[in-house]
C-alpha cells in the first residue's frame, strides 16, 4: 500500500464515531474495573475495622466488669478480716463463759462451808471443766518428764549433772507448755540432764 492509502485509512478510522465510542466504553471499563477493585478494597477496610472495634468494646466491657468484680472482692475480704479480727474470739468465748458460771457457782457454794473436801472437789470439778472446755478447742498440754529435749516445743531453764538419766533427757517440769496444732503457743520450761 501507498502512503497516500494508509493515511487516508487513518483519517478514516479517526473520523469514524464508532472507533471514539469504543476507545471511550474501554476506557471507562478500565476506569470502573479500578474503581470497583478500589472500592472493594474499601469496603473490605471497614469491615476489617468495624470487626475490630467490635472486638475492642467486648474486651473492654469483660476488663471493665473483671476489674469491678475484683474490686468487690477486695472489699469483701478486708471487711472479713476485719471481722475475724474483731468477733474471732466468739465461739471461744461462749466455751468459756460456762465455765465462768460454774466459778461463780462454786464461790457461793464455799462461801458457808467449812469442810475443806467439799472445796477441793468443787475447785476440781471447774478446773476439770476447763481443762476440757481448752481442749475441744484445740488447746494441748507439750509433754515433758522424760522425754527427750527438744527446743521447738521446751525451754532449758535448769541443767542437772546426772547418771539417773540420759543426756538431752527432761527431768523435771517448771510451767506447762501448751500449743495447738503444730504452733507452740508457750514453751514448756524445764530442766534437762547432763552428763557428770
Amino acid at each position: 500500500m501507498s502512503k497516500k492509502k494508509e493515511k487516508e485509512e487513518e483519517l478514516k478510522e479517526s473520523s469514524n464515531p464508532f472507533n471514539k465510542e469504543m476507545e471511550v466504553e474501554n476506557t471507562t471499563s478500565d476506569n470502573t474495573e479500578e474503581t470497583e477493585t478500589v472500592s472493594d478494597s474499601d469496603s473490605t477496610m471497614q469491615n476489617n475495622n468495624d470487626g475490630f472495634k467490635e472486638k475492642y468494646e467486648q474486651l473492654n466491657n469483660q476488663y471493665v466488669r473483671l476489674a469491678a468484680d475484683f474490686d468487690n472482692f477486695r472489699k469483701r475480704q478486708a471487711q472479713e478480716r476485719e471481722n475475724l479480727l474483731k468477733y474471732g474470739a466468739e465461739e471461744t468465748l461462749k466455751k468459756l463463759i460456762e465455765v465462768l458460771d460454774n466459778f461463780d457457782r462454786a464461790q457461793k457454794a464455799i462461801e458457808n462451808i467449812d469442810d475443806c473436801q467439799q472445796v477441793k472437789d468443787s475447785y476440781n470439778l471447774v478446773c476439770n471443766q476447763m481443762k476440757d472446755t481448752l481442749k475441744k478447742l484445740g488447746l494441748e498440754v507439750i509433754e515433758t518428764e522424760g522425754k527427750e529435749f527438744n527446743p521447738n516445743f521446751h525451754e532449758a531453764v535448769m541443767q542437772t549433772p546426772t547418771s539417773e538419766y540420759e543426756e538431752g533427757i527432761i527431768i523435771t517440769e517448771l510451767q506447762k507448755g501448751y500449743k495447738i496444732g503444730d504452733k507452740v503457743l508457750r514453751a514448756a520450761l524445764v530442766n534437762v540432764a547432763t552428763t557428770e
